[in-house]
């Protein structure tokens, strides 16, 4: 996984939990499940990535 994958991910994950902290907030599921939403969608990519990366040692 390059360097600019893993800051993405990390800016993607990071943007996901600040919607879902502001759907809290103001009492918003939308916005507070569309925040989870990227968050797994994030947390999915760097596994996938890993598994990646693991393959490319051999």
């Amino acid at each position: 996984m390059g360097i600019g994958d893993k800051i993405k991910n990390e800016a993607e994950h990071l943007a996901g939990k600040a919607k879902e902290a502001a759907g809290k907030a103001t009492d918003n599921d939308e916005l507070k499940a569309e925040g989870q939403k990227e968050q797994l969608a994030a947390d999915a990519k760097k596994v996938a990535e890993g598994v990646k990366d693991e393959f490319k040692k051999d």
